[in-house]
Order: C-alpha cells, then structure tokens, then sequence
C-alpha cells in the first residue's frame, strides 16, 4: 500500500515537472497562453509604477483607433513596461495599446503583445545604448533587441515595443 502511496506522488511531481509550457523542463519553444489582463488592471499596474498613458481621443475603447485601451494586454506586456520604467528612470508615456487601428498579427497591439511609448531623449538613449541594433523591419524602422528577447523598433514620433515576455520582471 505505501508503495502504491509513492509512486503516485511520485508520477504527480514528474507529470508537473515534464508538463510542456508548464514544468521546470519545458524548453522556450512551448507555446504558452498568454494571461490577458483587463483595462482598469494594467492602469492600476502603470499608476503603481509610475508610467502614465495618453489617449488622442480621450477614452479608452477598444474597437476606437483614437482611443488608448490596455483591455487584452497580456500581463508579461505590462509587467515588461514595468520593468522598462524601473531599469530606464525615465519618464514613461503610453500612446498605444490594444486598440484597433494597428498593424495585424500574431504578436500585434490587438493580441496585447505591442505597447507604443512617446519617444522622449531618456527613452531613446537608453535603448540605443543598452540594447543590440538587429537592422530594420520590413518598413524601414530601425530596432534594437533586449537581452530578453523584447523588439523595440523606433517609429520617428515614437516606440513600438513588442514584449515577448516580462522583460526579466
């Protein structure tokens, strides 16, 4: 009986251990969901944080191009933004989010993986000199990659980001 008692605890621990996406041995190419978090959540996140946001319309609906709305950004998405903030010291704006009006995709602002952030000298420099240039994206726009993973392409007026992951939150 104890030994029935054993190996199913232990099948237990192995099955989280190997669980693909999930377990300690799951490797970087298991497609994870991603955890989507709601407008008033990200705010919230961004007010503790210090990061403010901008909305050219002054709202924040989702299916309105002038509006800024965070509903459906994935958490790693604002937990990256975050982590920005408190490496970078900088001041920190928001101009898009998961509202429509951008570029389709997979890794898309609609499908919370992109945030645009004012593109201000701190911000600028930082990115420049911490991260390694990887050429331009198929629109012309230079972009520089985190050690992380994270792309950040430089649109002129501003930067749009796309957040792989948390940014080493």
């Amino acid at each position: 009986m104890k030994i029935r008692s054993v190996l199913s605890a232990l099948a237990l621990v192995l099955g989280a251990l190997f669980a693909p996406g999930f377990g300690v041995f799951s490797s970087a190419t298991d497609a994870q969901a991603a955890t989507k978090i709601t407008h008033a959540t990200a705010t919230s996140m961004f007010n503790s944080s210090g990061i403010s946001w901008v909305s050219s319309g002054g709202c924040s609906n989702r299916n309105n191009a002038s509006c800024t709305s965070f509903d459906q950004l994935n958490l790693d998405t604002a937990k990256g933004a975050q982590t920005l903030k408190s490496a970078t010291g900088c001041a920190l704006t928001i101009t898009g989010g998961t509202e429509t009006g951008h570029a389709s995709g997979t890794y898309s602002h609609w499908n919370g993986y992109k945030l645009d952030f004012s593109r201000t000298t701190c911000v600028t420099n930082y990115i420049k000199n911490t991260f390694a240039y990887i050429g331009v994206r198929g629109d012309g726009a230079p972009q520089w990659k985190s050690g992380s993973g994270n792309v950040y392409a430089d649109e002129g007026n501003h930067w749009d980001v796309t957040y792989y992951n948390c940014g080493g939150c």
